[in-house]
């Protein structure tokens, strides 16, 4: 029997893959030298995101919000980050796992500071 697991990334979180240290990203991005001997930043390519912020039910007609008969779906403030986007995080606030032999950092959307995203350049018709 065979079992086949994915991540599912909650709330405000990422699942990067990170970049090797080095001065200059595979984007084109320098980093300041000694930037790595003091690991504050680090780079990644995101694969995963979760959903977003939560937000609260507001539901302004009912007083008693308990006694509700349906299932509320939970609604969400979504993310800057996109999956394959390259971020630029700080590296204390991420968290190291591995999975299926990759290692991944979680990082939450706060820590990140840039995103690098491809864009297909604006096209005017004419």
């Amino acid at each position: 029997m065979s079992e086949s697991k994915s991540l599912i990334v909650v709330g405000d979180r990422v699942l990067v893959l990170p970049e090797e240290p080095k001065d200059r990203t595979s984007h084109g991005l320098y980093l300041p030298q000694g930037i790595h001997e003091k690991e504050r930043v680090q780079g990644g390519v995101i694969v995963k995101t979760g959903p977003g912020y939560p937000l609260p039910e507001i539901d302004a007609g009912r007083d008693e919000p308990w006694m509700m008969s349906r299932q509320i779906e939970p609604k969400y403030l979504p993310m800057q980050a996109q999956e394959g986007d390259y971020a630029i995080f700080l590296r204390k606030a991420a968290i190291e796992i591995e999975f299926d032999g990759k290692t991944y950092l979680i990082v939450p959307q706060s820590a990140i500071m840039v995103l690098l995203r491809d864009e297909k350049p604006y096209h005017r018709e004419e």
